[in-house]
């Protein structure tokens, strides 16, 4: 089951404001919208859905703005980008740290699942390779309960 207990948006909004303001970043009405939408999101959106969400409030906001903000978050360490190939990137402001993902094969949703932390499994990985490990992803693929509900 996925994981729906994240962390409180509210505090998380908070942290990633103060975090940019501590670096001289400037906090416009646009920017702010967008940092909540990430920090409020229990799904891991894309810059597109992104943009979508903002124009309800900012119709004049352009797709541009909201890249240099997510590449501003991810300088930061305040968001989590999600690459693909095959589907647009995503990104993570909640959790900005590594940690597990369930991925659905048809319709692209993803959700944290509820696992242990990864710190023992990537200290064991760096133990038996002698890398000094940095950063991980860990991406499980399948069919996600709605999907499945459509197969029947």
């Amino acid at each position: 089951m996925c994981d729906e207990a994240k962390r409180d948006p509210a505090e998380r909004l908070r942290q990633m404001t103060a975090r940019l303001k501590e670096r001289g970043h400037r906090l416009t009405p646009q920017r702010l919208a967008i940092l909540r939408i990430l920090a409020e999101s229990r799904g891991h959106p894309s810059v597109e859905d992104i943009h979508k969400a903002l124009l309800k409030d900012f119709p004049t906001t352009s797709l541009a703005t909201v890249y240099k903000t997510i590449t501003r978050l991810k300088d930061e360490n305040e968001v989590l980008e999600l690459e693909f190939s095959d589907l647009a990137n995503r990104y993570d402001g909640n959790t900005p740290t590594p940690h597990p993902h369930a991925i659905c094969t048809r319709c692209g949703a993803i959700c944290d699942p509820d696992t242990p932390p990864l710190e023992e499994l990537a200290k064991l990985v760096a133990d038996r390779t002698g890398f000094r490990i940095t950063s991980h992803r860990l991406d499980f693929y399948g069919l996600c309960p709605k999907c499945q509900e459509q197969d029947g």
